[in-house]
């Protein structure tokens, strides 16, 4: 089953390629959980301005630091909002300090500047400071440049003000809705598993088509799958993080350990259907390949990997019974495929593409094996 017309390399335009981006990124910048952020941060902006004025001493001279600070510290959960406002103001006083080290030296002039910008870059190196690295050169240039005439009352107006926008933008971040993201968790299992079930029984088409297969866009999806499941990682990496220091945890309760569990199960899943994607493809279109997929050995195949797709898009179904069943009767097409294949003629090739498949749908109905 070699290979007798080349796959053509359909690409969309460039145009339509950067227009549809363009519209996925509009899309992707009004979504709810986006304008629910920016609500939040003007919220929190706008308490911190208000507030601003009522700081003790040369602080209050300088309000319009307070809105920054509520900003930088406000992210899509509490935990993150808490380390990137701490982080901010340890970078804010690491800068404050170099600037006071250089401010007794002399003038501001290029060398300095130049000194100054270097060692707050140095500085940024320090393990954990995280999003605060970034504020170490910019405080300490403010500091020289803009408040070098009163250095002392600007740099306690400057961190105290940027303190109190921090804690309102954490509170606000506390007190007014604060974000779960479990849903998108639960759903991009869902899709991932209807993912990787589609790629099984599209594959098991193609066993049933002459070849080469009319229909090769199963062959081109281990990128695609590849990129679902780094997808849903980060997923339920912020589902976890949006439950800590969360009150709504108590209100929406969710086993997060279950859907890493069930994660590290669908990126094995992955691995081996990306495996027999290149195995089936090269099948089918590489002449150069020592292996092909014997004819008795398609329809078995075939009936195995539909079987297996079936079982993984049935995960979405609640009821366990259905879930059993589906397993069951993947594992009863699997085996039914490893005693075809054992029937083969000794004659013919050791190592076959059926056996690479077949040793891969093990694996899989190993890993998404239901509890008893």
């Amino acid at each position: 089953m070699g290979n007798t017309q080349p796959r053509p390399a359909a690409r969309p335009a460039r145009g339509t390629r950067v227009f549809r981006d363009a519209i996925a990124g509009v899309f992707a910048a009004l979504r709810a959980q986006r304008l629910q952020l920016a609500s939040k941060a003007a919220l929190a902006a706008g308490l911190a301005f208000l507030v601003a004025p009522l700081m003790p001493g040369s602080a209050a001279e300088y309000p319009y630091y307070a809105p920054l600070g509520a900003l930088v510290s406000m992210y899509h959960n509490v935990a993150g909002s808490v380390r990137q406002g701490l982080q901010t103001l340890v970078g804010l006083a690491l800068g404050i300090g170099l600037a006071f080290l250089l401010v007794n030296i002399g003038d501001p002039s290029p060398l300095t500047v130049a000194i100054l910008m270097g060692l707050g870059v140095l500085l940024g190196g320090l393990p954990r400071l995280g999003s605060g690295r970034d504020w170490i050169p910019t405080a300490a240039l403010l500091v020289l440049l803009v408040g070098r005439s009163h250095p002392d009352d600007f740099s306690f107006g400057y961190l105290i003000q940027m303190g109190v926008g921090v804690a309102v933008g954490i509170a606000v971040n506390f007190l007014v809705f604060p974000p779960l993201h479990f849903n998108a968790a639960a759903v991009s299992l869902g899709e991932l598993r209807l993912a990787l079930g589609k790629q099984l029984t599209d594959m098991g088409a193609a066993m049933n088509e002459k070849w080469p297969p009319e229909h090769e866009e199963w062959s081109r999806r281990s990128d695609e799958l590849a990129a679902a499941a780094r997808t849903v990682r980060h997923l339920v990496q912020e589902a976890d993080a949006s439950r800590r220091a969360n009150p709504r945890r108590k209100l929406h309760p969710r086993d997060v350990d279950l859907d890493y569990r069930n994660l590290r199960e669908l990126e094995r899943v992955t691995f081996h259907i990306q495996d027999m994607t290149q195995v089936l493809s090269d099948a089918i279109w590489d002449d150069d390949v020592p292996y092909t997929v014997p004819f008795q050995d398609s329809g078995p195949l075939a009936d195995a990997l539909n079987a297996a797709g079936e079982l993984l898009s049935s995960f979405q179904d609640e009821d366990a019974a259905v879930q059993r069943q589906r397993y069951s009767a993947a594992e009863a097409a699997v085996q039914a495929c490893m005693a075809a294949t054992a029937e083969r003629d000794p004659d013919e090739m050791a190592v076959t593409a059926s056996d690479s498949i077949l040793l891969s749908l093990h694996r899989i109905l190993k890993a998404v094996r239901p509890a008893s």
